[in-house]
């Protein structure tokens, strides 16, 4: 299997190119790692911007309340 950037969405040909970026758990099972050409490693979004945007409401109520 020829892993995906997740960056670009391309197929990374190169195995001396392939960066592995993060490892996402499994519901069921070990997981899998995520990769990116080594171009784009440090333009992957690791952060959900819905978890991120959540998070954020949450720390600033837990300010506001102090």
């Amino acid at each position: 299997m020829t892993p995906i950037c997740r960056h670009c969405d391309e197929e990374i040909t190169g195995p001396e190119d392939a960066v592995v970026v993060a490892h996402e758990l499994g519901n069921s099972g070990p997981g899998w790692d995520v990769y990116a050409h080594r171009d784009h490693a440090d333009l992957v979004d690791l952060i959900d911007p819905d978890l991120l945007r959540i998070m954020t409401r949450i720390w600033a109520a837990q300010a506001a309340a102090q």
